[in-house]
């Protein structure tokens, strides 16, 4: 009896994969809330905030990943994001202003800048979706603006079952006489 080959169709259909899930940032996140500084829940009192940025141990967020919020109804002034950004500069390996899905926002965007796009160029591309860690819609989106200009195709899902997001269109050689 003869036994057919099997043939793997995904290996050498030419098809590039890129999981965002190996760029997942490590590093621990952190958020800062500033309403743990309002006087009566309502008000940041300057006198009140440098004593605090004075004594607070700052080396706690050593390689850490820090988002800065107020989570309070409450103005907050511009200089005292300012003044945090410098006591936690030193020592925060990420500091973003909002919550800490704006915070995962950026350590995606961090991490896509050090992919080679070129790497990429005239590729079919399926961009995986299924993770065991969470992407960030934005970093699917930041990726699928780089890589449109590049690629002959672009896809999500993964290599055996993908939805289309670009095909390159064919170029007509149309000459005018």
């Amino acid at each position: 009896m003869e036994t057919e080959e099997i043939v793997n169709k995904v290996a050498n259909s030419g098809i590039v994969s890129l999981d965002l899930e190996e760029l997942y940032p490590v590093g621990e996140r952190i958020l800062f809330d500033i309403k743990d500084n309002l006087w009566q829940g309502m008000i940041l009192r300057e006198k009140d905030f440098r004593e605090f940025l004075k004594t607070h141990d700052w080396a706690q967020y050593q390689g850490k990943n820090v988002a800065v919020t107020c989570t309070e109804d409450a103005i907050i002034p511009t200089w005292a994001y300012m003044l945090l950004a410098v006591q936690l500069e030193p020592y925060a390996n990420v500091i973003v202003f909002g919550d800490l899905n704006a915070l995962e926002d950026k350590l995606f965007a961090n991490a896509i800048t050090q992919i080679t796009i070129e790497e990429f160029r005239g590729k079919r591309v399926v961009v995986k979706g299924c993770s065991k860690v969470p992407v960030p819609v934005s970093a699917y989106m930041e990726i699928s603006r780089l890589l449109k200009p590049i690629v002959q195709s672009l896809m999500f899902g993964e290599p055996c079952s993908t939805v289309p997001v670009y095909k390159k269109p064919k170029s007509s050689s149309i000459s005018i006489d």
